[in-house]
C-alpha cells in the first residue's frame, strides 16, 4: 500500500512522516520543502508475534506501508497550474491529508488557524486537478464524436456523459468517490488515476494541550468533509514524531503519562486499511511467518496469486485455519485434529486473519 501525505505548508506534514517512519526528514522552517520523503514501513501486527512463536520460522515478513510525504509547494496557492509532482501523486492508493489545529507563535500561518479550511483549500486543489483531466478527456471525445458514424456513436456518447457528470460534481466541489459508480465503471477509468476518487485520511494535527478534546475537533472537520470512503482521525504529529525516536520502553512510559493509547503508525495504518478495503491473510511454516494484505472479499486463487502467480494458475484447493481457532489449538496438528482445519475451493473469499496453506498443480 502506498500512502501519499500532502497538506499546506506548517501543517505538519513531515513531522507526521517522521512519526510514522521513525525518519529524520528535514522539517523545514518555512514550510516550503521541495522534496518527497519516501519511507518504507512494517505494518505492526501482533499476530505474526504469536505465529513466530509457534513456528520457530526462519523469518517473520510482515507486511509494508511506502509512505510518501510530498512537498507543500502549490497547495493553497494562487497559482492553480499543476506541479510537477502531482503525476506522481496519482500513483498512491490512498492520501493522507495533513490540516493543522495547533497554535504555536514559533511556527507561522497565513491566517487564522483553522482545520476545515485548510481542508477545503487541499480539496480545491485536488479538484481542479482533476477538473483539467477530465476537461482534456471531453475534448478528445467531442474530437472523437465528430469522427464516429452515427449508427456508432453509442459508446462514445455514453462515455461523454459519464465525464460530464464527473465535470458537473467537480465543479460543485464534489470528489469523485462522492459519484455512484459501478465497479466496472471503476475499473475503466482507473487509468485516469484522479485524486478525488482516492480514499482520504484526514490527520488533524493538535497541540499536546488539545489532545483531550481533540475528538471534538475531530466531530467538526468531519461534519465539513462527510464524504464516501474518507476518515477524519487526530494526532500530534510534533509530539508522535518524538515519541518514535525513543526506545520502546521509554515510548510506553511517556505514552502513559500522556494518555497516549496508540501510536500514530498503527493508527494511520489501520485507519487506511480499513479505508482501502484491505485485509491481511498470513503463511505460517518453518521457512517464514509473513502478512499478506488483499482487498477484502479476494477468493482464494486471487490470494494465492499475491504470493506468487504459479500457485494462482495451478490453484486447487486452500487449507484454511482462522488465527484464532490455531492460537486456541496451540499447534496446527491439533487444529487439524478439531476439525479447525478447512479445505477450500475456488469460491472462498478470505478473510482477515486466515492462515492459508496453498495446494497448487505445477
Amino acid at each position: 500500500m502506498r500512502l501519499g501525505i500532502i497538506g499546506l505548508p506548517q501543517s505538519g506534514k513531515t513531522s507526521l512522516f517522521n512519526a510514522l517512519t521513525g525518519g529524520e526528514a528535514p522539517v523545514t522552517a518555512g514550510g516550503h520543502g521541495q522534496d518527497t520523503h519516501v519511507a518504507v514501513v512494517k505494518v505492526p501486527d501482533s499476530r505474526l508475534d504469536r505465529l513466530t512463536e509457534m513456528f520457530s520460522p526462519k523469518k517473520t515478513t510482515p507486511a509494508e506501508v511506502h509512505y510518501l510525504d510530498f512537498p507543500s509547494a502549490g497547495f493553497g496557492a494562487k497559482d492553480r497550474g499543476e506541479s510537477a509532482w502531482v503525476g506522481q501523486l496519482r500513483t498512491v492508493d490512498a492520501l493522507v491529508v495533513v490540516v493543522r489545529a495547533f497554535d504555536n507563535d514559533a511556527v507561522l500561518s497565513d491566517g487564522p488557524i483553522d482545520p476545515v479550511a485548510s481542508l477545503e483549500k487541499v480539496h480545491l486543489d485536488l479538484v481542479v486537478a482533476d477538473l483539467a483531466v477530465v476537461e482534456r478527456k471531453l475534448t478528445r471525445l467531442e474530437s472523437d464524436i465528430k469522427k464516429t458514424r452515427t449508427a456508432d456513436r453509442g459508446p462514445v456518447e455514453a462515455e461523454t456523459a459519464r465525464f460530464e457528470a464527473f465535470q458537473v460534481a467537480l465543479e460543485e466541489g464534489k470528489p469523485l468517490r462522492a459519484v455512484d459508480l459501478t465497479d466496472d465503471e471503476l475499473r475503466e477509468i482507473r487509468g485516469f488515476q484522479f485524486l478525488t476518487l482516492k480514499p482520504t485520511l484526514v490527520v488533524v494535527n493538535v497541540g499536546e494541550a488539545q489532545l483531550a478534546g481533540a475528538g471534538a475537533i475531530e466531530e467538526r472537520v468531519l461534519d465539513s468533509f462527510r464524504h464516501p470512503m474518507t476518515a477524519v482521525a487526530s494526532l500530534s504529529a510534533k509530539l508522535e514524531m518524538e515519541l518514535a525516536q525513543l526506545d520502546e520502553t521509554d515510548a510506553a512510559t511517556f505514552m502513559a503519562d500522556l494518555g497516549v493509547t496508540e501510536l500514530a503508525a498503527g493508527k494511520v495504518i489501520r485507519r487506511s486499511y480499513d479505508l482501502t478495503g484491505l485485509i491481511s491473510f498470513l503463511t505460517a511454516g518453518e521457512d517464514e511467518v509473513r502478512a499478506w494484505p488483499i482487498v477484502r472479499g479476494e477468493k482464494a486463487p486471487g490470494a494465492a496469486g499475491v504470493i506468487h502467480s504459479d500457485l494462482e494458475r495451478g490453484f486447487i484447493r486452500a487449507e484454511v485455519v482462522a488465527y484464532s481457532d490455531l492460537m486456541a489449538a496451540g499447534s496446527m496438528a491439533e487444529a487439524r485434529k478439531r476439525g479447525h482445519l478447512r479445505q477450500e475451493g475456488r469460491n472462498y473469499p478470505v478473510v482477515d486473519g486466515d492462515v492459508l496453506n496453498i495446494l497448487f498443480s505445477r
